[in-house]
């Protein structure tokens, strides 16, 4: 029952000229991004990260540099962003002018991006197994080696992120797109043997102490019936 912190990288240049970014090298934080990590860097002060994971891309490993600093980071390709293929790179303005566009928006699960001679491409349950299969992995990994209390953080991107979360409510991939994460927010989310149990999701401040807290009046694995008594 280790938890996991899912950070989104803080705001990127392609944030900022709204482009879909997905696997381009040299995709940085901005200003706001870099604020936006060392807050991170604030909220995470008071835990004991077992482990920190990234995504490879620049603007992931440039987050947990500022938000994670002194510890070691891993860079993890299951973690990356979704492999938009052709989309990559692309005004989100223009792309929405696409049939596509409808078909992400209304059925992911029927989603696959275009090919590209450069940039790879997947579906977006390519991606949603993944992600969801690499977080499963490592969170084993850190339990058995740091025990059932630990928190560790994985600093990946948006869609990977609404992935997780809409599998951690029992969506699956057709909730993706009822999932909103913002540039340098965290998402807590609970591995159990039964299941993922959401702890909360889209933070950008606040306390994080309260939320990997474990349930106290349940078996392993369940949630608290009722809801919990704080």
């Amino acid at each position: 029952m280790a938890t996991v912190l899912l950070l989104r990288h803080g705001h990127s240049t392609a944030n900022a000229e709204g482009l879909l970014a997905g696997w381009t090298e040299g995709v940085g934080l901005t200003d706001k991004g870099r604020d936006q990590s060392v807050r991170v860097a604030q909220r995470l002060a008071p835990l004991t990260v077992a482990r920190a994971v990234s995504s490879p891309l620049q603007r992931c490993l440039e987050t947990a540099a500022l938000a994670l600093s002194g510890h070691d980071v891993v860079a993890d390709p299951r973690l990356g962003e979704c492999h938009y293929g052709a989309w990559t790179g692309r005004p989100l303005r223009e792309a929405a002018t696409e049939d596509l566009w409808r078909v992400v928006q209304d059925d992911p699960g029927a989603a696959t991006f275009p090919h590209h001679e450069h940039f790879a491409a997947e579906s977006l349950a390519e991606m949603a197994d993944r992600v969801i299969g690499g977080i499963r992995a490592l969170d084993a990994e850190v339990e058995a080696e740091y025990g059932e209390d630990a928190v560790w953080v994985a600093v990946s991107h948006g869609d990977p992120i609404k992935a997780v979360v809409a599998e951690a409510v029992g969506a699956g991939l057709a909730g993706l797109q009822r999932v909103r994460v913002d540039p340098g927010s965290i998402t807590a989310v609970q591995l159990t043997t039964n299941r993922m149990v959401l702890l909360a999701s889209n933070t950008l401040e606040g306390d994080l102490q309260p939320l990997v807290a474990r349930p106290q009046h349940a078996p392993a694995g369940d949630s608290e019936v009722g809801g919990g008594g704080g």
